[in-house]
């Protein structure tokens, strides 16, 4: 069963136009992490190889493509986290930085920190010589086209809400069985300066353990952090539920608790994986024995060899 990776490219409702690039964007994001794992690479290399590749990827709500805040800048969460000993990194607020993911992941193997924020975060980043790139080679066309929308003053912010592209995050199992997720996101549209949501928090953006599995979250971030929806999926595994019903359980709770949709990848130490939303869509992929698994709406679930061309 091993090992196997599945990314998710957030929950939520696609714009028709989009719904194809969000979709081959998992399925790259995956192939790429697999191949590390195949080549006897370890989880947190595969999960942030992931992660990275969807922060590169303007269609995703992550890195270059995050939506604006209500300045109109880029502010970005991420978190990494590993099941042997339970390591976690995560980053809060952080601008002007390509890949907020490789920084999580320098917090959790350079400092005794879980979390490093805002010009905290920065000043780390330099210290490490991680390249400070400019805010405008983040930000999209179609990111300020929504932001402007949504300053109107007969704007719909939930109707605003729907057409984001959602944050991304990876779980996934090594040969040797240790686990690791990680979680990225551009955060919430037109959001408060200095807002953080759910992604850097450890048990609510994800969470990693290889006794029990790994979880990363999608969906609205003050509701998925309400219910710690990662810890809570992995909850209900302890108490012998799989990968699937765990996973529905946590998001039935969250919807009938606080009335919020999100989606989230699991997987457990045997290497069972699912890919669950409440959300309209949520795109994903895997990859398992050199198959390449893939779906967006509800029920759908298409598979492909992995070697086979885009």
């Amino acid at each position: 069963m091993l090992p196997v990776v599945v990314v998710h490219g957030g929950a939520g409702q696609i714009p028709k136009q989009r719904t194809e690039q969000s979709t081959l964007g998992v399925c790259t994001a995956v192939r790429a992490a697999y191949t590390i794992l195949r080549g006897g690479g370890s989880s947190m290399d595969a999960v942030v190889e992931a992660v990275t590749q969807m922060e590169d990827n303007p269609s995703f709500n992550a890195g270059r493509g995050s939506v604006l805040n209500a300045k109109g800048e880029v502010e970005m969460d991420a978190i990494v986290m590993e099941g042997k000993t339970l390591g976690s990194g995560a980053v809060s607020a952080v601008r002007n930085i390509a890949n907020p993911v490789q920084l999580a992941r320098l917090v959790m193997d350079k400092t005794s920190h879980a979390c490093l924020t805002a010009e905290g975060a920065s000043q780390f980043a330099r210290a490490m010589g991680v390249p400070e790139v400019p805010e405008e080679s983040l930000i999209t066309e179609y990111s300020r086209m929504r932001w402007t929308k949504n300053l109107a003053p007969e704007a719909n912010p939930v109707e605003c809400q729907m057409g984001k592209m959602g944050t991304v995050g990876a779980v996934a199992i090594d040969s040797e069985g240790n686990i690791a997720c990680a979680t990225s996101t551009g955060g919430m549209l037109n959001k408060m300066e200095g807002r953080v949501g759910d992604t850097p928090c450890i048990g609510s953006g994800g969470y990693a353990d290889n006794n029990v599995g790994a979880v990363s979250t999608t969906g609205h971030g003050e509701a998925i952090m309400k219910v710690t929806l990662a810890r809570l999926i992995l909850f209900h595994m302890e108490q012998g539920h799989s990968v699937e019903a765990a996973s529905d359980l946590g998001l039935a709770y969250m919807k009938s608790r606080v009335a919020a949709l999100g989606g989230v990848v699991t997987v457990d130490p045997r290497g069972h994986w699912a890919a669950r939303f409440s959300s309209r869509q949520m795109s994903w992929a895997a990859a398992q024995k050199d198959t390449l698994h893939y779906g967006l709406y509800t029920g759908e679930h298409f598979t492909q060899s992995i070697e086979h061309p885009h």
